[in-house]
């Protein structure tokens, strides 16, 4: 009696929701992100603007690959720097760092939803 309980749940219909055609995060839009340096000698200030679609990050002309967590954590390269933060509501903050001409610098980044 019991298998026959189990084989007429495994033979009941199966309903399935079709996913939507994208997912959306929370931190999906345009984010104007500004960098400051603090130690070395890239541009003491940069300003660029970011765009988060599905959770991964991309910006025109410019070799970016990262990701933002559904949480907010962030995890980025932008040509060849690295930079890290937390994103909350429709701002955020974190560390970067990398180098100009060979010589090691770093700092932090603002941004801000657009």
């Amino acid at each position: 009696m019991r298998f026959a309980r189990i084989a007429a749940f495994c033979a009941a219909p199966v309903i399935t929701l079709a996913a939507p055609a994208f997912a959306q995060t929370p931190y999906d839009g345009n984010w104007q992100v500004t960098i400051v340096t603090k130690s070395g000698s890239c541009e003491p200030t940069a300003s660029s603007l970011l765009t988060v679609a599905d959770g991964k990050i991309t910006a025109p002309g410019a070799n970016v690959s990262g990701t933002i967590g559904s949480g907010g954590l962030v995890k980025v390269s932008i040509n060849g720097a690295y930079a890290n933060g937390q994103l909350s509501g429709n701002a955020g903050s974190g560390k970067w760092n990398g180098a100009s001409a060979g010589i090691p610098c770093s700092g932090r980044w603002e941004a801000s939803r657009q």
